[in-house]
């Protein structure tokens, strides 16, 4: 019999640590697993295993996140038919969604050089200024730097939803 898998999303692990601490502490033995699974979905603000469990598998039930379609389709713009972006917005809300766009192409958890990293801008945009959108990349902590500036990486991290949405169209 296959298992549902069902994501237990923590916003804040010290909390997390925290009260597991205190409810093992508490216990008199070992918890078992069904009484381990019921203290990381209280841990995670759940009742017991069961209202996780009823929470994720009920249809509708889960909250999509709200998308700011708008804000998406002006995005999509900067980009032209080859998913290059043509042209850096104004606005710095949508300057953010285009970075997430070139991080997105950006190898992962790979050191570049200045070169690399600009020969993988240059690919991506058609307006001639690859210096700038390496420094908005850095500024904007989405690539890392040493202190020499003799290596580059992408920083590893979720991007927001409108970000993925985004990502998804432009290459399509």
């Amino acid at each position: 019999m296959s298992r549902t898998q069902l994501p237990l999303i923590i916003n804040d692990v010290s909390a997390l640590s925290r009260i597991l601490r205190r409810q093992l502490e508490e216990a008199e033995c070992i918890p078992s697993h069904v009484e381990m699974l019921n203290l990381l979905a209280k841990a995670g603000g759940y009742k017991n295993f069961q209202h996780l469990k009823a929470e994720q598998t009920t249809p509708g039930k889960q909250e999509l996140p709200n998308l700011d379609l708008k804000r998406l389709q002006k995005a999509v713009r900067y980009f032209d038919l080859n998913g290059q972006l043509y042209r850096w917005p104004k606005k710095y809300n949508q300057r953010i969604l285009c970075l997430w766009i070139l991080w997105s192409r950006l190898p992962a958890r790979t050191a570049l050089t200045e070169l690399e990293l600009d020969e993988q801008l240059i690919l991506n945009h058609s307006f001639c200024d690859h210096t700038m959108l390496r420094r908005w990349l850095v500024d904007e902590g989405l690539v890392s730097r040493t202190a020499d500036g003799s290596e580059y990486k992408r920083v590893e991290s979720r991007p927001p939803h409108e970000a993925v949405e985004l990502i998804r169209q432009i290459n399509k």
